[in-house]
C-alpha cells in the first residue's frame, strides 16, 4: 500500500519512548547509555513492543509475558539481549518461545501461561522480592508487575492495574481480573504506555500520587495517529497535483516514500513538545492550582469537559490537594491540556486568524521539506488549510505558553481567544 508503514517506521513505539526518555532525563538519567531495568506486557512480534525495546541497547530486560509465555531474566546479558530481540522481531512471527534459552541467565527462563505451577529460582525470587518456591501464572504476572524496576513498558492488550478505589468490573477487562493490581503497589519508577489502557485513568493518577512517572496512553502513543493525519494531509495536496497533471503517479509514490524519515521527525516533535509541555505545567505544583480550577471550569461550560468521565477531582478535593502542598498529577494534566487545545482549536478554525499571512509560514513547516518548495501552492490551496494551521497555532500556544495562559490573559484584559492568540 503506497502509504507509511507504522510498524516499518516504528513511530507509535518512537513517540512513547520520547515520554519514557524524559522520564528518565528528569530523573537524571540517560536511557540510551545508562542501563534500566525493564518488566514488559507483549512481545517482540509486536508493533509498540518490539520497536520500543529495540530503540536502546542499554535496556536490561528482565521480565516480560504475553497472553502466551512469561519471560524472566534476572540478570541479563545486556548486548547478547539487544541482539536476541533483533533476532526475534525480524521472525515472521515470533514468541518469547523462540527466545535462545542459552542467552538467558541463572535461574530465569520461558513459561508457558498454560501450566499449573511455575518453580521460582533462588534468582528469581529476589528478583520479585518473593519467597514462594512455585506460584501459579496469575499470580507471577501479578508479582511482575509489582517488582522493583525502572520501567514497565505496556505494548500488549489489556488493563493490568487499577486504583485501590476501584473495583475489577471498573477496569472492564475480565480476561485479567486474576492478574491486575493497585497502582500503589507499584514499585516501578516510571511507566511507558504504548498500548492502549494498561492502567485506568485513576490507577495512572494513583500511581503518579506515590511519586510514580506516567502520563497517558494518549499522550505516549499518540505518534501513530499523529503520523495518519500528516499522511492524509499530504496526500491530499499531491492527489491534487497528480489530478491537475503537475505530478506522476508513480512520482508521487516516490516522494512519499523519500519524505518517510521527514514525516516521522515533524510527528516526533510534537510528541517531544507536548511531554515538554506537561513537564512545565506540573513545575507549578500546589501553586498553579486556582488557575488550573479555573481553566477546568471554563472547559466544562466550553467544550463539555466532564470531570467524573475524565477522573479529575472537584474543587473540593483540588482545594484539599493545592493544601496539602500537592499540585494536578502528571495524568490529570494530560487530560486538561487536550481539553483546553480543543477548545483553542474550536474558536481559531472559524475565526480569521487562520488567514493571516504571518501564518503561512507555519503551515508550510507542517509538510515535509521535499514538498515545501515544488508543491508549495498545493498546501497553500489545501482544503484543510484552515484545520492544519488551527492545529500548529493551537499547539503551539498551548505547548510552549502553557494550557492556563489563555485563560489568564483572557480574564485581565477581556479579550476573546482569537484576539489574544
Amino acid at each position: 500500500g503506497n502509504g507509511y508503514d507504522h510498524k516499518a517506521m516504528a513511530i507509535t513505539a518512537k513517540g512513547a519512548w520520547i515520554s519514557v526518555q524524559r522520564h528518565f532525563r528528569e530523573l537524571g538519567t540517560d536511557v540510551q547509555t545508562q542501563t534500566i531495568r525493564v518488566a514488559g506486557v507483549g512481545d517482540m512480534s509486536g508493533d509498540v513492543f518490539g520497536n520500543g525495546l529495540l530503540l536502546s541497547p542499554a535496556v536490561a530486560l528482565v521480565a516480560a509475558f504475553d497472553h502466551r509465555h512469561i519471560f524472566l531474566d534476572p540478570t541479563p546479558n545486556i548486548p547478547a539481549g539487544f541482539a536476541e530481540r533483533q533476532r526475534m522481531f525480524a521472525l515472521p512471527r515470533s514468541s518469547w518461545d523462540d527466545y535462545d534459552k542459552a542467552l538467558i541467565s541463572e535461574g530465569g527462563g520461558v513459561f508457558a501461561r498454560s501450566l499449573k505451577s511455575i518453580p521460582l529460582s533462588p534468582q528469581v525470587q529476589a528478583m520479585l522480592g518473593v519467597s514462594a518456591d512455585a506460584m501459579a501464572p496469575g499470580e507471577l504476572l501479578s508479582a511482575i508487575l509489582k517488582m522493583q524496576v525502572d520501567l514497565i513498558w505496556f505494548g500488549g492488550i489489556g488493563t493490568y492495574v487499577k486504583a485501590s478505589t476501584e473495583s475489577n468490573a471498573d477496569a472492564g477487562d475480565r480476561a485479567n481480573d486474576a492478574i491486575r493490581v493497585d497502582a500503589h503497589a507499584l514499585k516501578a519508577k516510571a511507566i511507558g504506555e504504548g498500548a492502549n489502557l494498561g492502567l485506568t485513568q485513576a490507577a495512572r493518577i494513583e500511581f503518579a500520587r506515590t511519586g510514580g512517572r506516567i502520563n497517558t496512553d494518549f499522550i505516549d502513543n499518540s505518534a501513530g495517529v499523529d503520523c495518519s493525519d500528516h499522511e492524509v494531509n499530504i496526500k491530499i495536496a499531491l492527489n491534487g497535483e497528480v489530478a491537475a497533471g503537475r505530478l506522476s503517479r508513480p512520482d508521487r509514490d516516490a516522494l512519499l516514500k523519500v519524505m518517510t524519515d521527514n514525516v516521522s521527525e515533524l510527528v516526533l516533535r510534537d510528541n517531544r513538545l507536548q511531554t515538554q509541555a506537561i513537564s512545565l505545567a506540573e513545575t507549578g505544583g500546589a501553586a498553579a492550582v486556582p488557575v488550573l480550577q479555573r481553566l477546568i471550569q471554563t472547559l466544562e461550560g466550553r467544550v463539555g469537559l466532564d470531570r467524573k468521565v475524565e477522573g479529575l477531582p472537584g474543587d473540593d478535593v483540588l482545594g484539599q490537594r493545592a493544601q496539602a502542598g500537592e499540585g494536578l498529577t502528571r495524568p490529570e494534566l494530560a487530560v486538561v491540556m487536550a481539553y483546553a487545545k480543543m477548545a483553542a482549536y474550536d474558536v481559531l478554525v472559524t475565526s480569521a486568524v487562520v488567514d493571516d499571512p504571518l501564518l503561512e509560514a507555519d503551515l508550510i513547516a507542517a509538510f515535509p521539506a521535499a514538498m515545501q518548495g515544488t508543491h508549495r501552492d498545493a498546501i497553500l490551496h489545501h482544503r484543510l488549510r484552515r484545520e492544519i494551521v488551527a492545529t500548529v497555532v493551537t499547539n503551539a500556544v498551548v505547548n510552549q505558553a502553557g494550557c492556563t495562559l489563555l485563560v489568564d490573559l483572557a480574564k485581565e484584559t477581556q479579550l476573546s481567544v482569537d484576539q489574544l492568540v
